[in-house]
């Protein structure tokens, strides 16, 4: 079976190059473009990129409407294929204090909107931020205090979610909730009840971000609504003095993620979706190479 790979706009290097000027004390601001991004990822290789829109944090004209114009010729002119992955920074869709998921909802719902007409083949959501991350891996919170404020974490990324949808009219299952430092029950249970896809995060589940599971028992909880899969290595590790030491975003080899495992499980299921490398470019050419060694 051919799988479906791809990487992630956000490559570090090339933004580097491109903010020179800026760094080189050059007066005015650096214009960096989405379309420019995609077009030189394009160079290596990559016709399938996930958008991240976080990028409009620190270039506000990135995804301007001439920079959206040039990705749908990039569509057309070069056969490339868009994901979204939704902004995550500085948002918190599940915060209790009001304002503050109001308005991480509003950035939402632009990104939404603003890339509709790339047709992204799925939009990926992280649905809390660092406040649930907080409290969720907080060592001297009592389980059932923490238990208490991880569901009302997840009733207000619930709220969030159900005004999403509505103001874009986006289909439920074009939007897959990524599994993040946040309880894995509560993200499928909210999948389950809003009808919504999931993205499967290899280096999140391999480090025990969304708690202690086995790999393999998170893919096959995940496979009936999985939409896309974020594909890197990681580890957890006990150190002998009892400490934990984790890590992911590692080249595919460099960890302990069970790729011939995974990939014979999704070939197995027919999975077709999107397989984003969350690397930059040379990690993921040498993911790519390991995995020709598969």
């Amino acid at each position: 079976m051919r799988f479906s790979f791809g990487i992630q706009l956000l490559q570090a290097p090339l933004l580097l190059e491109l903010s020179q000027p800026l760094l080189a004390g050059a007066p005015g601001a650096v214009r960096v473009d989405a379309a420019q991004l995609a077009e030189r990822i394009a160079d290596h290789g990559f016709t399938l990129i996930e958008l991240n829109t976080d990028l409009q944090i620190f270039f506000p004209e990135a995804f301007a409407l001439p920079i959206l114009r040039r990705l749908q010729d990039l569509r057309e002119d070069r056969g490339l294929r868009y994901t979204v992955h939704l902004p995550l920074w500085s948002l918190e869709p599940s915060s209790p204090v009001e304002g503050i998921r109001r308005a991480s909802v509003d950035r939402l719902v632009d990104a939404v909107l603003r890339l509709a007409p790339l047709e992204p083949e799925v939009y990926v959501l992280h649905i809390a931020g660092p406040l649930a991350t907080e409290f969720f891996t907080s060592p001297g919170i009592p389980d059932m205090v923490r238990g208490a404020l991880m569901r009302r974490f997840q009733q207000q990324a619930a709220r969030s979610i159900e005004e999403l949808l509505h103001r874009t009219g986006l289909p439920s299952r074009a939007l897959a909730v990524e599994t993040i430092q946040f309880p894995l029950e509560l993200t499928l249970e909210l999948a389950e009840a809003m009808d919504l896809s999931i993205c499967f995060d290899t280096g999140h589940v391999i480090s025990r971000q969304p708690g202690p599971f086995s790999f393999q028992e998170v893919l096959e909880r995940c496979l009936p609504r999985l939409a896309e899969v974020h594909l890197h290595d990681g580890y957890y590790r006990q150190r002998p003095d009892g400490s934990v030491a984790w890590a992911d975003h590692l080249p595919l080899g460099r960890g302990e993620v069970p790729v011939g495992e995974l990939l014979r499980t999704l070939e197995a299921h027919g999975f077709a979706g999107p397989i984003i490398f969350e690397l930059m470019l040379p990690e993921a050419k040498e993911s790519l190479a390991f995995l020709e060694q598969k």
